[in-house]
């Protein structure tokens, strides 16, 4: 039986492959949930083609996403990503995967992993969203704006319930697949 993809991942063979492979499986590695939740904010106005097609080039300049590296950078290590030409080089967005890696420690000191404080957003069980035929979906839902919203007080930043959204089908919180 053939593969059905919605369109964004029948748009280049690297979309094909991350969607058949990775999107919408349910993760919870909290350095991998950290990774997408980061890449996730740096596709903000861009497309997650262009993100994914640098994913190498972050992964190396975030220390491969290690949460404990990246909360003890400093403002050299902005200046440093600043500089780095294989990342998408917007301040604001990287001092926010600073900051959120400082958040989820934060987190671990209160005795709680990256993956139950995601997975709790729902109970701990994928939730299924059913799309028509020929639906798109939708850029945010009411679970995305409650989650946007309780991340942003708990510290958390560039997390709109947009951003939330794609974040919540990326790792599989929200099956959406075709």
């Amino acid at each position: 039986m053939a593969t059905i993809r919605p369109d964004w991942a029948e748009s280049s063979a690297l979309m094909k492959d991350y969607y058949d492979h990775l999107w919408g499986f349910p993760v919870h590695d909290d350095r991998f949930l950290f990774e997408m939740l980061s890449l996730e904010l740096f596709q903000a106005g861009l497309s997650w083609e262009i993100i994914w097609k640098r994913r190498n080039a972050f992964e190396r300049a975030f220390d491969h996403f290690d949460i404990d590296q990246v909360a003890a950078y400093s403002q050299k290590d902005v200046e440093r990503l600043m500089a780095d030409e294989g990342i998408i080089r917007n301040q604001l967005k990287i001092k926010a995967v600073i900051n959120n890696a400082r958040v989820v420690k934060q987190l671990a000191a209160g005795g709680q992993s990256f993956d139950d404080y995601v997975w709790s957003f729902v109970d701990h069980q994928v939730q299924r969203y059913e799309l028509k035929p020929g639906e798109a979906l939708p850029a945010q839902t009411i679970l995305s704006r409650e989650i946007s919203r309780k991340m942003k007080k708990d510290g958390f930043k560039f997390v709109g319930p947009t951003i939330i959204y794609s974040y919540l089908t990326a790792v599989g919180l929200v099956n959406a697949r075709c």
